[in-house]
């Protein structure tokens, strides 16, 4: 022990300098900035530490500032032994700072594998590069897909108003046949006491109805029909009995479904009255029914003529019909196509004309979804198809 309490037996540093003024301030200096140094590093890597808790291995931080710190208080001590002799105080730091360091490398030594597989600055700024690249692309795709978003949903709310309106439409047609089917009604019982022939002209009239609306519908996916398919369709119990003797003869018109209803309940009435006053009735008879749009543009006017052979007793019987099929045909599907009829009797011959706007008869697309819906309101109701 006498070796660390008397260290005055020891002969300072400075005389092994000769105390030359410049080489004591030469090696102390030189301590003394390395002391400095080694004391303001370890306090940048803790000051790190602290700031950053995410930083992986920061016990080797740690050993790193640890012996550091102890070379320094070496330098340090170095300063005083040139003038106080107290190696053997300097020597027990040394092996502090020895003992350290060895730890420091061989943790260092187990870490090398680890710390060779972090990615370099270059590798971490490549990445970095890639990332933003990948978030621009989804910044683009989410963009694109807030626009496609935002069409659909545009398209979304003009369907739905579509629909709406269409809806609303179609209700308005509905309510509209009903009307008809009602009026019908009520007339049919006006003009026939027995309950038989009230039933008989009720369905037959309901029926041609329920038949024009399932041949326009018929006609293809857009709710179109052509007005001959409609016509033929009301007069197959005359073509096929008398199939010289009725003759038809027409443009190909695609008709709106209230236009093919009105039509067919005419066509119904005058098919009615020939076969039950002249042609289902005699040898002799013919119906020439032609059809037909003429003119241009907003002044193009549909014209129907029906044109029939009766004999004079047939002519007596028939002029003097003004009940409820006369109205129909002269008043009221004219009134409801926005257009005028006559009905004339003369000569042994019995002449129907029907003129309306073509925009009464032909089909307007943007109506057709209505119309099916109507139709098939009414199909379903009636139980006729």
């Amino acid at each position: 022990m006498d070796a660390f309490s008397d260290i005055w037996q020891y002969m300072p540093h400075g005389m092994c300098l000769l105390w030359q003024p410049w080489l004591v301030l030469l090696w102390a200096g030189s301590d003394l900035l390395i002391f400095l140094s080694y004391s303001a590093i370890p306090i940048a890597l803790i000051t790190v530490l602290r700031k950053r808790e995410d930083i992986p291995h920061s016990s080797l931080i740690l050993l790193f500032a640890s012996f550091i710190l102890l070379c320094g208080l070496t330098h340090f001590l170095s300063i005083i032994t040139l003038w106080v002799p107290m190696y053997p105080y300097v020597g027990i730091v040394k092996l502090a700072t020895g003992l350290v360091s060895a730890t420091t490398a061989i943790v260092l030594f187990r870490l090398i594998p680890t710390l060779v597989s972090f990615p370099s600055p270059t590798q971490m700024s490549e990445t970095n590069e890639k990332l933003r690249a990948e978030i621009e692309a989804h910044e683009k795709t989410l963009a694109s897909l807030e626009a496609t978003v935002a069409e659909r949903t545009a398209e979304l709310r003009d369907v739905n108003a579509r629909l709406s309106l269409q809806t609303r439409e179609a209700v308005h047609r509905s309510a509209n046949l009903l009307s008809v089917v009602t009026s019908l009604t009520q007339q049919s019982a006006r003009g026939n006491e027995r309950t038989a022939d009230f039933i008989e002209a009720l369905m037959g009239r309901i029926r041609s109805l329920a038949m024009a609306t399932s041949t326009v519908m018929r006609g293809s996916e857009d709710y179109s029909g052509d007005l001959g398919a409609v016509v033929r369709e009301q007069l197959e119990p005359l073509t096929m009995a008398f199939p010289d003797r009725v003759r038809l003869s027409g443009s190909d018109l695609t008709v709106a479904p209230e236009a093919a209803q009105q039509i067919s309940l005419a066509i119904h009435e005058l098919a009615t009255n020939a076969q039950k006053y002249n042609i289902g009735s005699a040898d002799e008879g013919a119906i020439d029914l032609t059809w037909s749009v003429d003119g241009h543009g907003e002044d193009q006017v549909f014209v129907l003529d029906w044109r029939e052979d009766i004999g004079t007793r047939e002519s007596e019987e028939r002029a003097g019909g003004g009940g409820f099929g006369s109205k129909l045909l002269t008043r009221i599907v004219p009134q409801m196509l926005r257009g005028e009829a006559q009905r004339t009797i003369a000569a042994g011959k019995l002449h129907y004309h029907l003129r309306a706007p073509a925009s009464s008869i032909l089909l307007n697309p943007e109506d057709a979804e209505a119309g099916r819906f109507a139709a098939r309101l009414v199909e379903e109701n009636f139980g006729i198809a």
